[in-house]
């Protein structure tokens, strides 16, 4: 949920100037991932000494706090690690004290940034504090930082010199949740740790000179090491945790007693014998054996890399980087049976250009009229729509699989959810499938039944969404096929999954989803006509359905034109209102839901999705002449039932606003006898027309909070990437 930003640089003269820049602007990238607190951890003018500048608020406050210290900015650096961090508050309030980066000490021997949440961290407290360390933060990041102090103290003590990586693998083996976290410290200059569990982390790599190959060995314990051997650097091929040494006549050595909590006796770590880095990174290697100059940029998320390098490697769970003397050095702390050797650094396609507002006001606004290409692009190379065929290459070899399937089961959250139910029936209709819909948070609440014959289909633009991924690891712990709906190309889900299809909206920085709403609403519906395409019963609807896919990205167009129309609606009709109810039916209810979704996380207004065929179920009781109401008047097979609702609504002197069709005669004669108003919108394919009703909604949702003076993009509470559970 919070954004890590990360800058080394390693023969590359750069002034502290440069590098806080580099920082405070790698951290406005990250803004949506969280805005209530930032910070960065530098070098200090002494040796191994660290400047730690953090504030409550955005970006710019942080920039007000570094300009009001003064730092020394035209001091140079051949070689530096900074770190940066931008919050969304998970343990605390935002108050300085509670800002990242955290300190293991006054004088910041290690300094931590952190994502995620550390659910043993009271555990961890309880038993620092009872060796001595005192807390000044709410947070359960200190923890981390302290603890990195405790076992490096305890080390030493013992005659221990562990390599960075090895106290970080310790420290590791005591965490419970979730993290993406980096750690500086004055014991290890130039050096920085990074390492990720449940959260998004890449590294961006930025060279003058080629690398030699374009992937990173990952290196494991040795698994021939013999008992009753000293510790010894990885780098020197020796062994690696503590917690599988045999040493003093074959006992066990482990960090923590976890079989006794209650006293936690520290036991003695086997001393060092050596402390030499002999291995060296394959693809930093340089033909003359002199060492290459290069930047390194470590962030949450790419957006905030594209400026700087192309070139980006995303680390995997439990990946301990290293980055020290121009090298990374990816660590294990186990060999898993069939876990890949490598990690590549592939290239990424984004340009600065989509991450930037350009002539709008907002992320949101610029996503929201980014739609008609944003869908184009979902199509682009699958769809054949003069033969009507779909080809989508990461779906294919699966496809025999997924139709032998006895239940399809959706799982998303929030907007993906809502992505899952809109399409929810065409996935019926066209495979003859069951399909069942799920909240990830509540399909493990309920620990649902999953067989080795169902499908799991998870939808999320980050890839990285929390309570999808835990569910995504419980189906794959029962043996169930996955597939992956996301936007985020590297991400977790797209990597875990066996199979799946990227939705390629381009990068969505807006806190509110808008342009991966649709552009799920379309890989789904692509996935459906991919899973039928052997059935001759549905070639016509499949025909009728690419058909009116190609027009999508035009009709959405037409509906954008709305626009002047809806800002003058929000200014008068909506303004000043407490509460909206949406009303929709079919196709449509996931339309109704996504558009109250859109109202209350970015107006801060109460808006409610209402089935329409259950509002004479206690909702109409609601219903008079001052609570505005939305409905979903397009043609479908529905149509008459929608009508009937609407007309109960009139009948209770409620005056809707109804998203119809152009030149739809039913509403064009209710409209002059009535004060309802109407929203024309294309007509499509039934299956499709929730594309194209919710643009309105999404425009509704942006001029309501526009018009209250609300930060559209950084809505109270909320980021954009939920990575917490």
């Amino acid at each position: 949920m919070c954004g890590i930003f990360g800058y080394c640089n390693y023969l590359v003269e750069k002034s502290r100037g440069e590098i806080i820049d580099t920082l405070v602007d790698g951290l406005q990238r990250l803004e949506y991932r969280g805005y209530d607190s930032t910070g960065i951890a530098i070098d200090g003018d002494e040796p191994d000494s660290t400047l730690v500048y953090k504030q409550i608020g955005k970006v710019s406050a942080l920039k007000e706090e570094i300009a009001e210290h003064h730092p020394k900015r035209d001091v140079t650096f051949v070689s530096h690690c900074g770190i940066a961090h931008t919050r969304w508050a998970t343990h605390g309030e935002p108050k300085q004290v509670n800002c990242h980066p955290q300190k293991s000490d006054p004088t910041g021997e290690f300094v931590i940034v952190h994502n995620g949440i550390i659910t043993n961290f009271r555990e961890l407290k309880t038993l620092l504090s009872n060796k001595g360390y005192s807390f000044e933060s709410d947070t359960d990041t200190e923890c981390i930082a302290k603890l990195f102090k405790h076992l490096y103290d305890t080390n030493i003590q013992n005659g221990n010199e562990l390599d960075f990586h090895e106290l970080t693998k310790l420290v590791l083996l005591e965490l419970e949740g979730s993290y993406g976290l980096l750690c500086r410290s004055s014991h290890y200059p130039d050096e920085v740790m990074a390492t990720r569990k449940g959260s998004p982390l890449l590294i961006g790599v930025k060279s003058e000179k080629k690398l030699k190959v374009d992937f990173v060995d990952v290196e494991f314990p040795d698994d021939n090491a013999q008992p009753e051997t000293p510790l010894v650097s990885e780098r020197s091929n020796g062994l690696a945790s503590s917690r599988n040494l045999t040493v003093n006549g074959g006992r066990k050595v482990r960090l923590f007693d976890h079989e006794d909590r209650g006293n936690s006796n520290l036991l003695p770590i086997a001393a060092n014998e050596f402390n030499l880095r002999h291995s060296q990174s394959r693809a930093f290697l340089s033909e003359d054996g002199t060492p290459n100059p290069v930047e390194f940029f470590l962030s949450s998320d790419a957006s905030s890399v594209i400026k700087h390098t192309k070139k980006v490697l995303f680390l995997e769970d439990n990946d301990i980087a290293h980055i020290y003397d121009g090298e990374i050095h990816i660590h294990r702390s186990r060999r898993e049976v069939g876990a890949s050797m490598t990690r590549s650094i592939q290239t990424l396609e984004m340009e600065l250009a989509q991450i930037m507002k350009g002539p709008y006001k907002h992320f949101m606004q610029k996503e929201i009229f980014e739609q008609p290409e944003s869908t184009l692009n979902t199509m682009r190379g699958r769809i054949d729509f003069e033969n009507n065929s779909v080809m989508l290459g990461g779906l294919q070899a699966w496809l025999p699989a997924i139709r032998r399937a006895r239940r399809l089961i959706m799982i998303a959250c929030g907007t993906s959810y809502h992505s899952c139910l809109a399409t929810r029936a065409i996935f019926e209709e066209l495979s003859e499938i069951p399909v069942s819909v799920e909240l990830a948070s509540d399909f493990l609440d309920r620990k649902s039944p999953v067989f080795r014959d169902d499908i799991c289909v998870f939808v999320s633009q980050s890839g990285e969404t929390a309570d999808t991924m835990l569910a995504l690891n419980y189906c794959l712990e029962r043996g169930a096929l996955t597939v992956g709906i996301v936007n985020s190309v590297g991400s977790s889900i797209s990597r875990i999954t066996h199979c799946g299809v990227h939705i390629n909206a381009g990068p969505e920085i807006g806190v509110a989803s808008t342009k991966a709403y649709t552009s799920q609403y379309i890989a789904l519906v692509m996935v459906a006509l991919s899973l039928s395409d052997d059935r001759v019963s549905k070639i016509e609807r499949r025909g009728d359905i690419m058909q009116g896919l190609k027009k999508i990205p035009q009709q959405i167009k037409e509906v954008l034109q709305l626009e002047g129309k809806i800002k003058q609606l929000c200014e008068k009709d909506l303004k000043d209102q407490k509460s909206l109810l949406l009303l929709g039916r079919g196709y449509q209810f996931a339309s109704a839901l996504e558009g109250a979704l859109k109202i209350k996380e970015i107006s801060y207004m109460h808006s409610e999705g209402v089935l329409a065929g259950e509002l004479k179920h206690g909702v109409l009781a609601l219903v008079d002449e001052d609570l505005p109401i939305i409905a979903f008047g397009t043609r479908d097979s529905l149509f008459p039932k929608v009508v009937s609702s609407i007309e109960q609504v009139t009948a209770r002197k409620g005056h809707p606003i109804v998203i119809c069709n152009k030149n739809d005669e039913v509403w064009e004669k209710k409209a002059a006898t009535t004060k309802m108003v109407t929203l024309e919108v294309p007509q499509t394919v039934d299956c499709l027309q929730g594309l194209l009703n919710i643009i309105p909604l999404q425009l509704i949702s942006y001029w309501l909070a526009v018009n209250k003076g609300i930060d559209v993009d950084f809505p109270r509470n909320l980021a954009k990437s939920v990575t917490v559970e």
